[in-house]
């Protein structure tokens, strides 16, 4: 679509890793006029390496880079400047860290009353809010990572979905806030957490052991709600999953793999039954699949409309044809570093994918002249 729904806002963030610039990726590709605020050596997170190289690229496509020293006077006076002419300031620093600066959200709203102000934390208001906080350590304080990984291998689930999840919610939050001020012309002090955000993720679990007295196991121990629902070996050494959690699955898959017996056996014919009955019809249901290879197995799966993923890596997705359909990947090019691909919002409108008019990476300070120049010429 041409217009985008945040078209003619401006975005000033400053943050860093992954929850707030992550926020002010999301608030980009719905059109908003993102800058971006670094010092002057670049955002640390630049320099990542390892898993963490992705950091950088992935979360700040289609921004504006601006250069300021906030230690200095004179570039933290720009800097409220810049947030003068905002709609939204994203930060993710220290309150009190903040409050030194002048940059606390009741400080700017008292100077800039419509401004939101999104403040992407480890903890919302209460006894943990001054404890530092990253994606690994609220897994460990919420269960995540107790239901992840087998009993006493506590385990972080494997990208930075918290965090990401973080920013989403930050996000969601300026909507809200942005709705109220064309109400009330008034802006607004948005806080997300990133525990809570972990909290909310696990909240089922909490929610089986308030109703039933009961803990849920560890995911890799759970106690199955299916008849079949687990991995299996292919002929060719391939890995695939398989699910039948519905009445009509169990029936399909049964008759795809040639094992109508188990359809018709009068011990297996309910969910309860054949949930108590894994223990002997899923090797036969492995004995099935192992003699046939994984293009066969995909093969049945789809004509008979089944529950079935193979077990890919990451990398793997550049190659996946669902992925490289027109508006699944988006080339950004990185400064003065390797052009790379990535998604878009996993989101569409009227259709067409959600995506900001530019998905490239800023280089250091690339619109200082832009930006700055312009707060310099309104003086």
């Amino acid at each position: 679509m041409t217009e985008k729904p945040l078209d003619g806002i401006r975005v000033v963030e400053m943050s860093h890793m992954v929850m707030g610039p992550s926020t002010g990726m999301f608030l980009g590709f719905l059109g908003a006029e993102v800058i971006k605020v670094e010092p002057p050596q670049g955002d640390k997170t630049r320099n990542l390496t390892g898993m963490g190289a992705g950091f950088f690229p992935t979360f700040n496509r289609g921004k504006k880079s601006v250069t300021l020293d906030v230690k200095d006077p004179a570039d933290l006076a720009r800097l409220h400047g810049l947030i003068a002419t905002a709609d939204v300031f994203v930060e993710n620093f220290r309150d009190e860290t903040l409050a030194r600066m002048g940059l606390a959200p009741d400080q700017l709203r008292a100077a800039c009353p419509s401004l939101i102000v999104a403040s992407c934390k480890g903890f919302l208001k209460g006894p943990y809010e001054h404890r530092a906080a990253m994606d690994e350590v609220v897994q460990m304080m919420t269960g995540m990572a107790y239901m992840t990984g087998p009993t006493g291998r506590p385990l972080r689930i494997g990208s930075s979905a918290n965090d990401i999840m973080g920013g989403l919610f930050t996000a969601y939050g300026v909507l809200a806030a942005l709705i109220q001020r064309g109400k009330t012309g008034s802006g607004s002090a948005v806080r997300a957490g990133l525990f809570e955000n972990c909290l909310l993720l696990v909240a089922q679990h909490m929610v089986q052991f308030d109703i039933e007295g009961t803990e849920a196991p560890p995911l890799p121990e759970r106690v199955f709600s299916w008849p079949v629902y687990d991995l299996f070996p292919t002929s060719d050494g391939r890995q695939i999953f398989v699910g039948a959690a519905t009445d009509g699955q169990w029936e399909k898959l049964c008759k795809g793999l040639g094992l109508e017996h188990l359809f018709d056996d009068p011990r297996l014919q309910n969910r309860p039954d054949q949930i108590a009955a894994r223990d002997w019809t899923l090797p036969q249901v492995a004995a099935k699949i192992a003699a046939r290879p994984f293009a066969e197995m995909v093969r049945i799966m789809e004509e008979n409309d089944l529950l079935f993923a193979p077990v890919s890596r990451p990398a793997e997705m550049y190659d996946d044809p669902h992925v490289n359909r027109p508006g699944g990947l988006f080339t950004s090019q990185y400064a003065d570093r390797k052009d790379f691909r990535a998604p878009s919002l996993p989101v569409q409108i009227d259709g067409a994918p959600v995506v900001s008019r530019s998905v490239d990476v800023p280089g250091i300070g690339q619109h200082n002249a832009e930006i700055l120049g312009a707060l310099e010429a309104a003086r």
